[in-house]
């Protein structure tokens, strides 16, 4: 049974957090903040939505990283319960898909309770400031196979809330796996 993000819970401002990414660094906002937004996406290794929509995030990534937005990627599963989203795991899943931005372990799931996450992809989209403005799917294609006509929604989203400082109107919410919390 899929679960949606919930639009009417959660942060409403960017949340530091330290943790480790996949290339063995620590990362937290100074080193992921973009100078016109930030995108925090909580995403994990096993996920069949995830994996339906991984490349059109990196995809989008490295186009919002040429617009001045800062991108992470943040596995919060219990590995131990799921162990296909360990972080070996995602040091592999992160090469497969030639992700060009951080990929980092919330091993205590403080920083997914902080931000209010309940899905995977779960997408936080803040303004320069750390607003959040959009919290919502990637697209309208959501986990069915991309046709090439779909609205890129957080893209363009992203790409607003960069130019003008506020996102869009209507934003539909996010559809994927729940987050494997810790008992």
């Amino acid at each position: 049974m899929p679960t949606q993000s919930d639009q009417s819970q959660g942060t409403t401002q960017l949340i530091d957090f330290n943790l480790k990414g996949t290339d063995g660094r620590q990362y937290g906002l100074a080193d992921i903040r973009g100078e016109a937004g930030t995108l925090v996406a909580f995403i994990c290794n096993h996920c069949p939505y995830v994996k339906a929509i991984i490349g059109r995030l990196v995809e989008d990534c490295r186009t919002l990283r040429d617009a001045g937005i800062g991108c992470v990627a943040i596995m919060p599963n219990d590995t131990e319960t799921y162990p296909a989203d360990s972080f070996d795991n995602m040091k592999v899943f992160a090469g497969e898909h030639g992700m060009t931005f951080p990929y980092v372990i919330d091993e205590t799931q403080e920083t997914a309770r902080a931000y209010g996450a309940v899905c995977t992809p779960d997408l936080f989209g803040f303004d320069r400031d750390g607003a959040l403005r959009y919290h919502g799917r990637l697209d309208s294609a959501g986990s069915g196979a991309p046709t090439g006509d779909e609205t890129r929604e957080l893209l363009e989203a992203m790409l607003q809330i960069a130019k003008t400082g506020q996102g869009p109107k209507d934003q539909v919410p996010s559809v994927g796996c729940s987050i494997k919390w810790r008992n």
